[in-house]
């Protein structure tokens, strides 16, 4: 191929190298010049173009994508009409794309001007998706060169594995205590998660976590069902431990513990009587990625999955981090992105301070600011995205007390009735926040010693991927406050009466409360009489 500057009378069957016009006629890119072009372009006062000339032995740019995209497709593949030097492939099928890496890359060795753009391996696609597209750059390619391609594609370097699993079971654990309602979320997470591999489940077993209730449970797997499901209440931590065990007792052979891909570590996969089984890790219920997904999509499309195979998964297998990441994806959407955390912080202070006599301990000076300002600031300084005061006693005087802070006011006119009221004005209004919020944390407004650092420190060990619900701080062993409420909790935070609080429910949700170590005794102290006052101020009056 000749690529050049010609006088125009010279480009007669050239291919135009740059869209020109000439009068009100428009000749794009591409366009094989005629002798009326050439007239036209004349009458312009146009004397040279950039032209291709193509030469014995040169392939045009569409007839060479045309080409190598129809050695390059393979099973459950459509290659789609060449167009400006482009041919792109896509799937025929729902499933799994399987790429060629090696291939691909010594195709696009051979020559500058032709390549190939492809997938992931692995990725999930759907019918009539974009797998590949070739393109050439120049516009001709050397037949020889051309004829090399093709032949390193002599078998398929792209083609699609179509989902044939179509049933699949799940087994949910269950440890005294446990909400019912996380049980339920637990399956519907799961069985949206399947769906996107066109699966369906078949059955769902709710049973004890021992070993003996699990292997009972797997023996009573559907007969219909191609894949078990056994998430556990307690996460696996060994081969020994009750998920393996279990399927072991029942007869079934463990292939692999544990994957390099975080979050997902804690997978399992074995086999029973020809059927196979998963022990999911805690992050599946979840429905943002983990490496379960890598794994039940290349099983649902029949693809072995090889202790090799899994521990290959490392490079690219860092998913929490990650801000977005492509998903499962589901027919009827686009893949789906996670998004950052968002906290709200509520901060109760409706209570009429009886023990301090007729003074309203948090419009007091403590140090040399209202109480009420110390915790809103901490608030305010720490990685908080909604702050709540809820106010009930002596509104007027608290909100005075914060000169105007920057925060959401929601009063609690039934105060009077107990700390319940206010935590459920609280929540009330952390569930109209738009965005919505992931969590809550529940701020006591007489505890003045709260800093950003303890706040921020609560909120980063939330982590619903690893059943990390609900945080606590804890002084040497005795839990304090704030308490940080994942959102799942709002229903039943919502449903509290009394005086009491939310003690009932964390002590009811052991699995699920994480404690958090803190070196100061901030967490343990409040306010409740003047002595107490006069005890703190000091220290406050030093920050």
């Amino acid at each position: 191929m000749i690529f050049a500057a010609f006088p125009i009378h010279e480009t007669e069957n050239a291919v135009l190298a740059h869209s020109v016009m000439a009068g009100s006629r428009a000749f794009k890119k591409g366009h094989i010049v005629t002798a009326s072009d050439i007239e036209l372009l004349r009458d312009a006062g146009i004397e040279r173009i950039y032209v291709a000339k193509l030469e014995p032995g040169d392939v045009s740019e569409n007839e060479a994508a045309a080409a190598l995209n129809q050695a390059l497709g393979g099973h459950h593949t459509r290659c789609a009409d060449a167009f400006t030097g482009r041919a792109n492939l896509h799937a025929n099928a729902d499933g799994l794309v399987l790429i060629n890496a090696a291939m691909i890359n010594a195709i696009n060795k051979l020559d500058e001007g032709l390549t190939i753009a492809t997938l992931a391996p692995y990725e999930t696609v759907t019918t009539s998706q974009m797998l590949a597209t070739v393109k050439i750059i120049p516009f001709a390619v050397r037949r020889s060169t051309l004829a090399k391609a093709i032949a390193l594609a002599k078998t398929p370097a792209v083609e699609v594995a179509p989902f044939k699993l179509k049933q699949a079971d799940l087994i949910l654990t269950d440890l005294a205590g446990s909400k019912p309602s996380l049980l339920k979320k637990a399956e519907r997470v799961i069985a949206a998660r399947i769906a996107d591999f066109n699966m369906e489940l078949c059955g769902v077993q709710v049973c004890d976590h021992t070993e003996a209730a699990v292997e009972r449970a797997l023996a009573h797997a559907p007969d219909t069902s191609q894949l078990t499901l056994v998430l556990g209440a307690s996460a696996t931590v060994d081969r020994a431990d009750i998920v393996p065990a279990a399927i072991m007792a029942a007869g079934g052979t463990l292939h692999h513990f544990g994957m390099p891909v975080d979050p997902g570590n804690l997978l399992l996969t074995a086999e029973l009587r020809g059927r196979h089984v998963l022990g999911l890790p805690g992050c599946a219920r979840s429905p943002k990625l983990n490496g379960a997904d890598w794994v039940i999509a290349r099983l649902a499309a029949g693809i072995m999955v090889r202790s090799e195979d899994i521990q290959n998964m490392g490079v690219g297998g860092l998913l929490k981090e990650i801000p977005s990441r492509p998903q499962p994806r589901n027919k009827n959407t686009k893949a789906m992105k996670t998004k950052p955390r968002r906290i709200a912080a509520i901060i109760l202070a409706a209570g009429r301070s009886t023990r301090m006599g007729e003074e309203n301990k948090l419009t007091a000076e403590v140090g040399l600011k209202p109480m009420i300002a110390h915790v809103t600031d901490a608030a305010l300084s720490a990685h908080i995205d909604e702050i709540i005061l809820v106010t009930g006693h002596e509104e007027e005087k608290v909100l005075k007390a914060l000169g105007g802070r920057p925060l959401t006011h929601t009063h609690n006119p039934d105060y009077a009735e107990g700390l319940s009221t206010s935590i459920k004005a609280g929540i009330k209004a952390a569930i109209t926040c738009s965005p919505p919020v992931d969590a809550a944390l529940i701020l006591l407004g007489d505890m003045p010693l709260i800093n950003a650092d303890i706040i921020n420190q609560l909120i980063e060990a939330h982590a619903p991927d690893d059943d990390r619900l609900i945080i606590v701080p804890s002084v040497k062993g005795k839990r304090g406050n704030p308490v940080l409420w994942d959102a799942s909790f709002f229903p039943e935070l919502q449903a509290l009466s009394g005086d009491m609080g939310a003690k009932h429910l964390i002590a009811e949700n052991v699995g699920l409360v994480v404690e958090v170590e803190i070196e100061s005794e901030a967490p343990l102290i409040d306010i409740d009489t003047k002595d107490a006052l006069a005890t703190v101020s000091p220290n406050l009056q030093k920050d």
